[in-house]
């Protein structure tokens, strides 16, 4: 039992991750953006780490609604949180969400990305929900079981997503095996 929770706590908070994270932040700053672990010592290192805004189950409920009215005005541009957010909690709507570790959990996983679906004033909103994974780890199996499965018989469909078919809607990923990107590239 010691050595799962050792693999889960190393895969959770890889440097990789982190480097991905930054990436990511820099790549969509100053959105409102939402970033989600699942454990404590993730979000309190990311919070140092960046200077960023966290709540836990440990954050005290006056101080959490501070930040969370802060994050609404805009005065903090990201916010990360354990699942303390995933549900019954009034989250501003954000339009980036960046998970970085969470459970096999279908349900979490909806209650995540309905963080950043919600429509809000703004009737275009574009949301975009990131899920960083450890490759060749448990992660990669746990996401695949969240996946739905195909169908065994193909059913009619009124609506299908297409992928874009056009090299230039696609950006390539960073991958957190990646070295660092440099800041300055002039």
């Amino acid at each position: 039992m010691l050595a799962h929770r050792e693999a889960r706590a190393i895969a959770f908070g890889t440097e990789g991750k982190l480097r991905v994270l930054t990436d990511l932040l820099a790549q969509h700053y100053p959105e409102q953006t939402l970033i989600f672990t699942d454990d404590n010592a993730t979000v309190y290192r990311i919070s140092q780490d960046f200077l960023i805004p966290a709540i836990t189950h440990q954050t005290p409920v006056k101080e959490r609604h501070e930040i969370l009215n802060k994050f609404r005005s805009g005065e903090y541009p990201t916010l990360v949180a354990s699942r303390v957010l995933n549900e019954g909690v009034d989250v501003p709507a954000a339009r980036i969400a960046i998970v970085l570790s969470g459970t096999g959990s279908t349900r979490e996983y909806i209650q995540r990305l309905g963080r950043v679906l919600r429509k809000g004033n703004d009737a275009s909103k574009l949301a975009l929900l990131y899920e960083v994974i450890a490759e060749d780890t448990t992660e990669e199996n746990v996401v695949r079981r969240r996946q739905p499965q195909p169908p065994s018989k193909p059913q009619q469909r009124q609506l299908e997503l297409v992928p874009s078919l056009r090299p230039s809607d696609r950006s390539p990923m960073p991958r957190a095996a990646d070295p660092p990107a440099p800041w300055d590239t002039e």
